[in-house]
């Protein structure tokens, strides 16, 4: 990273950043062209075996396929994003909290599925409202398994 000074190494403040997030961004790798870049609704756990983020989506169309054919992405997640212009040197920066890692997606069996939805419900703050079990099936649910995480941050000048 070439500003180190900006660099958050502590899990729990990069976790937190997570949880402020509405949309995670998905870099997904595309064989025979660019790369497919998807902004993405989610809910996340941080357990023993590492943070896993949920996804849910159709279970067809160009994400799904590429997904298939490579499970291994990158992700971008950011807030507090906030325009700082500097009226005597003329020049312009932003604030913000954000994340980037890598990982491997998995897509998820029938049984796992309702638990996926339910972490993105309640990273919404919607641990309350009904699922419709009847569109499960019709869903498709993965998984992603953080291997890197990298927090990152600009704070307002004081």
């Amino acid at each position: 990273m070439r500003r180190s000074d900006r660099e958050i190494t502590d899990r729990t403040e990069i976790i937190q950043i997570l949880q402020d997030c509405d949309v995670i961004h998905l870099a997904i790798c595309s064989p025979n062209g660019p790369p497919c870049i998807v902004p993405m609704s989610f809910g996340m756990e941080d357990t023993d075996q590492g943070l896993l983020l949920w996804f849910h989506s159709a279970k067809e169309g160009r994400k799904i396929r590429l997904l298939e054919q490579n499970p291994t992405i990158s992700f971008e997640a950011d807030t507090d994003r906030q325009l700082l212009f500097d009226d005597a040197k003329q020049n312009c920066s932003t604030t913000y909290r954000s994340v980037i890692g890598t990982g491997t997606v998995r897509f998820v069996s029938e049984e796992e599925k309702l638990h996926g939805l339910q972490c993105l419900m309640a990273h919404y703050h919607m641990e309350e409202k009904p699922i419709n079990t009847a569109m499960i099936p019709q869903t498709a649910v993965f998984c992603l398994k953080a291997e890197t995480l990298t927090g990152k941050q600009r704070k307002k000048p004081e």
